[in-house]
């Protein structure tokens, strides 16, 4: 009986939990009797006066700047690079055509003439061996502008 006393005093006292974290406690008013009949409202205005983050957003948002003129400078280099391969493809294929068209079979032909010459004693084997390194040599360049 006194525990079942005491348990009652206690709940009575304390606030329904549910009450409590919904906002409805009942607060009475100490200096304002007539609580129940005023309105009251209030005005916040954040002052960033003592706003430590201010260096860390002002450096957050430089690096977001420097990433930027970053981002825009490769981009800036990869056009120019494409441009700089596409100019270099078009001169290569300016300079191969003449390889491809007179030079090859020019050299193929002055070979095979000195060759003739050279095996029916006409030519010095030190003009064959001319002829061929100056084929071999017009060889290398077409097949290293290719």
């Amino acid at each position: 009986m006194l525990f079942a006393s005491s348990r009652n005093r206690l709940s009575v006292a304390q606030p329904p939990r549910q009450a409590y974290y919904t906002g409805k406690v009942n607060n009475p008013p100490f200096n304002n009797p007539y609580a129940n009949q005023t309105i009251g409202a209030s005005v916040s205005i954040p002052l960033r006066i003592f706003d430590r983050n201010q260096g860390e957003k002002l450096r957050t948002r430089l690096d977001i700047d420097r990433s930027d003129k970053l981002a825009q400078a490769t981009c800036a280099q990869v056009y120019s690079d494409v441009d700089s391969a596409d100019a270099s493809v078009e001169s290569n294929l300016i300079l191969l055509k003449p390889y491809k068209e007179r030079y090859l079979q020019m050299a193929s032909r002055i070979r095979d003439t000195i060759a003739f010459s050279y095996e029916h004693g006409a030519a010095s084997l030190l003009d064959f061996l001319n002829a061929q390194a100056d084929y071999r040599s017009v060889q290398v360049n077409y097949l290293s502008l290719r």
